[in-house]
Parts: structure tokens; sequence; C-alpha cells
């Protein structure tokens, strides 16, 4: 359940991203770097003990925390259901 909904706010926000005007091509690509960093921390083949999924995703939402705050609640859920499972 918890992986679900990790894969279901990194997908939102990718999509309010990409609608929302001014927001850089930058921040764009760095959400789905960490959409592909977590495809990889569900795949059990896929070794992650050395993941910063959780650093990147903080550093991540205080990018958008002046300006995009959507895309700074989205990234916050994200952070604290990463935190749930304990990652």
């Amino acid at each position: 359940m918890s992986e679900q909904r990790i894969k279901e706010l990194i997908n939102e926000l990718i999509k309010e991203l990409e609608s929302t005007d001014g927001v850089a091509e930058e921040a764009v690509s760095v959400a789905r770097q960490l959409e592909g960093k977590i495809d990889d921390l569900v795949n059990p083949e896929v070794d992650t003990s050395e993941s910063t999924i959780p650093d990147d995703a903080i550093a991540l939402e205080a990018s958008f925390a002046a300006s995009h705050s959507v895309a700074e609640k989205l990234i916050r859920e994200l952070i604290n259901t990463l935190s749930r499972i304990g990652i």
C-alpha cells in the first residue's frame, strides 16, 4: 500500500510540475530522476542500500517552498510516506 502511494505521489508531482507555468525544466528533470530511484526502490532485484531518496526529496521540497506550494505539499507527503515505511 505505501509503495503504491509513493508511486502515486511522484506521478502527481510530475504532472503538477509539467502543468504549472514558470517551473524550471530542471525541477521536472529532478522529479523524474526521483521517480526512477523510487522505481528502483520497489524493485526487489535492485540494491538500494545506498539510496539517497529521502535526501533528494527533501532538497526538492526546499526548492519548491517559496514558489510552488502544491508541489511542496506533494513532496512533503512523499517524504512522510517514505519515513513511515522506514526509508
